[in-house]
Formats: structure tokens, sequence, C-alpha cells
């Protein structure tokens, strides 16, 4: 069943808020703080090496070799997701207009009620 043309405008609307948010979220600063690909690499190669440390000390009866395979684990995982302090991004804001910028405007999800429940009041 084919959508309607207000249905489809409401559907593109709601894909255009969907992509600028997600933008947002990804570019949003986090106090001047990222994550490293470099780290994460690195990380993930201590992981594997103490993965097959732990391996090899619980294989063979070398206790100190598993330990020191799951310390070099734990180092890997918390190498690869603990962000690093780097420069701050400025975010530049688009220009809106002044008749925009004056009222306040409701969220998305406040004109798709009010849009619902006047969609219910007509039925």
């Amino acid at each position: 069943m084919p959508l309607s043309e207000q249905e489809q405008r409401l559907l593109d609307e709601m894909e255009r808020h969907l992509m600028r948010n997600d933008a947002d979220v990804v570019s949003a600063p986090r106090d001047g703080r990222s994550l490293s690909y470099r780290n994460i690499v690195y990380g993930t190669i201590l992981v594997l090496l103490g993965l097959g440390g732990l391996i090899v000390g619980v294989s063979l009866p070398m206790i100190i070799v598993g330990v020191l395979g799951f310390v070099v684990m734990l180092g890997g995982v918390i190498l690869a997701v603990t962000p690093t302090r780097g420069p701050g991004r400025v975010r530049v804001e688009p220009d809106k207009p002044a008749a925009a910028s004056s009222r306040p405007s409701a969220s998305f999800m406040d004109r798709m009620n009010d849009r619902w429940d006047k969609r219910q009041g007509e039925r």
C-alpha cells in the first residue's frame, strides 16, 4: 500500500531530522576528548596477545602466565576504550533566520505528538 503525500512528507521530515541528529551526536564535542583509532588498534593487539597468554597459561600448568595474560588483556581493553585528550573542536552553528531564532521551537517529538493529536481529532 503506497504512502499518502502527507505521510511521505512526514517520513522525509523524520529522516532529515534523524540525519541531522546523528551528525550532531557524532560530531558533538566531549570536553575535547575522543577515542583514538591508534589506541583502539593497540588495545586490540594487546587483548589478542593477552588472550594467547591466558590460553597458554591455562593449557600448561603455569598460573603466572595465565594471570599475566589476563592483566595484559585488561590493559588492552582499558587502552582501547579510554578517550584521549586532543585539540578541542569548534562547532559552527548554521545561520538561522531571525524569526525562527526569536520564537521558542518545540522539539521534534512535541510537534509529532501535536500532529498525531490533531489527526486523531479529525476522525
